[in-house]
């Protein structure tokens, strides 16, 4: 249900806690005692895991309050921040520093949140802080951590403008930080720009053609498009959303009476910093519903996950969507959804997908029963991981694919740093960019914080008789563009991406 890939590659997931036992001993005898837990009292499970990438090992988590539907955002120093859940989690705080040595475990917080934010988003801000936005019933937002004075929610008009009466839901709202600082939200079909600050709505934007709606349980996906420092420094940088898929107004009503609509097949980019900014619609090859959408290294989107019939919800999904689509953004209009080979397992409810460093996409999960359901129905619950593999990693491209050899690990604001690359059949200097990308806490088919920052490069490319190629690339220029913290640094060359590196943003 959730993953957040951390900056030592390994991949923390995990669930709900009320499903029942997991297959997954926690070690050291160790139980879970929670007299509020709608299955077990006493659970000797586990329902969180570290996943390692490279050795396909796991080592089990210790979770204690539910994390059902909850949200998370990583902290500058590498720390993941976890928030809310339902029933005992919905005001807690989980916090997972990463290590090495195989001990580090979740360190809750039960109480630290100052109302239920069940199904709510964060973000990471330019300060370091983080801002919980939303929930079930929840028209208000929040910081973690809570300044000197404790200051607790802060109401938000347009959350409660935006609700939907029927369903009281317009949950998981997608959030992106813009180059000026304030937070873009978009809300059903209705989108604000927040300054945070002074909690004040600065703009509205016109509302999504169309009139369907894109969040839960009508959900759909987003991705604020790659920013590019080579435009210019801070509000010259254009920003540009992209929301794609959702249910039509009613869907999750009449899945009541067997009625299952056909999904949204529609994409809107709306660029945020245009001064009369208008959505620009497009239609992908096929309806799609709860669909995951991520930022690749080549600046492309894939969309995967989901189905093509209903809702969000248990069993509220038919028709699964079992071919990724890559989109590119700067190709012509009528050439810019790929559709690639179909997957062989469905991934509907409560599935995940995230980027890793190697340049794959880690798919895992599918649940959309209310408990654990692995026979007898027509989406079974399905726990395993898969890797998807982007055209860009195809053997065909190994000559031209670039291989970082050093890079300053701490780069600093508005700085040039060296970096050191080589590859089989340089292209010229023209073929080349880096880019940094923020590693995404994915669930309910939103990839919070995730963005990517194309970095301007100084002067010409150098090489010497070993054929290492030397470049000088300048770092973000403010931590509106690039929160500090930890990010995947990629090469690109000729349209194919390096494996990527860790960097830290100071």
């Amino acid at each position: 249900m959730h993953m957040q890939l951390l900056h030592n590659d390994k991949v923390i997931i995990f669930d709900r806690t009320d499903f029942g036992r997991s297959n997954i001993s926690l070690p050291n005898h160790r139980c879970r005692h929670d007299e509020h837990d709608k299955k077990l009292t006493v659970d000797c499970t586990a329902h969180s895991i570290l996943y390692d990438v490279a050795t396909n090992s796991l080592r089990p988590l210790m979770v204690q309050t539910d994390t059902w539907c909850s949200s998370g955002a990583v902290l500058p120093d590498g720390t993941l921040v976890q928030t809310g859940g339902y029933n005992d989690g919905d005001r807690a705080v989980r916090t997972f520093n990463p290590c090495n040595n195989g001990k580090c475990d979740w360190i809750e917080h039960p109480d630290y949140l100052s109302l239920s934010r069940w199904y709510s988003s964060n973000h990471i801000l330019p300060d370091g802080r983080i801002i919980i936005v939303g929930g079930r019933r929840q028209h208000n937002y929040e910081f973690y951590p809570k300044d000197q004075y404790g200051q607790g929610a802060i109401r938000l008009r347009f959350l409660s403008e935006t609700t939907d009466r029927k369903t009281e839901n317009n949950l998981y709202p997608f959030l992106h930080l813009l180059p000026d600082g304030n937070l873009f939200i978009f809300a059903n079909t209705q989108a604000i720009l927040l300054d945070y600050r002074s909690n004040r709505v600065v703009r509205t934007y016109p509302r999504i053609p169309g009139d369907d709606p894109r969040n839960y349980p009508s959900t759909g996906s987003s991705v604020l498009l790659p920013l590019d420092e080579n435009q210019g420094r801070n509000n010259n940088i254009q920003a540009e959303v992209l929301v794609c898929g959702g249910a039509p107004r009613g869907s999750f009503q009449q899945i009541k009476h067997g009625v299952f609509m056909r999904a949204v097949s529609t994409c809107g980019r709306l660029r945020v910093t245009d001064q009369d900014p208008q959505w620009i619609m497009e239609s992908m090859p096929f309806p799609r519903v709860m669909c995951d959408m991520l930022l690749l290294p080549t600046g492309e989107v894939i969309i995967i996950n989901g189905a093509q019939v209903g809702a969000a919800g248990f069993d509220n999904g038919r028709v699964a969507a079992t071919r990724p689509v890559i989109y590119s953004p700067h190709a012509q209009s009528s050439r810019r959804f790929l559709v690639m080979s179909r997957a062989g397992r469905a991934r509907m409810y409560h599935s995940s997908a995230i980027l890793l460093p190697d340049g794959r996409v880690l798919v895992g999960g599918s649940n959309p029963h209310d408990n654990y359901s692995f026979t007898g129905v027509l989406y079974p619950t399905d726990l395993s991981l898969e890797a998807y593999s982007p055209p860009y990693l195809s053997w065909q491209n190994a000559r031209v694919t670039p291989t970082i050899l050093n890079v300053e690990h701490n780069i600093r604001y508005g700085s040039p740093f060296l970096l050191n690359f080589n590859v089989e059949l340089f292209a010229g200097d023209r073929a080349v960019s880096v880019r940094i990308i923020a590693p995404s806490f994915t669930t309910h088919s939103f990839a919070m914080n995730q963005r990517m920052v194309v970095l301007r490069m100084t002067g010409g490319i150098t090489h010497d008789v070993n054929q290492m190629y030397t470049l000088s690339a300048i770092g973000p220029s403010t931590a509106e563009i690039a929160p500090p913290g930890y990010y995947m640094l990629f090469v690109v060359h000729k349209g194919i991406p390096s494996p990527g590196v860790w960097v830290n943003i100071q």
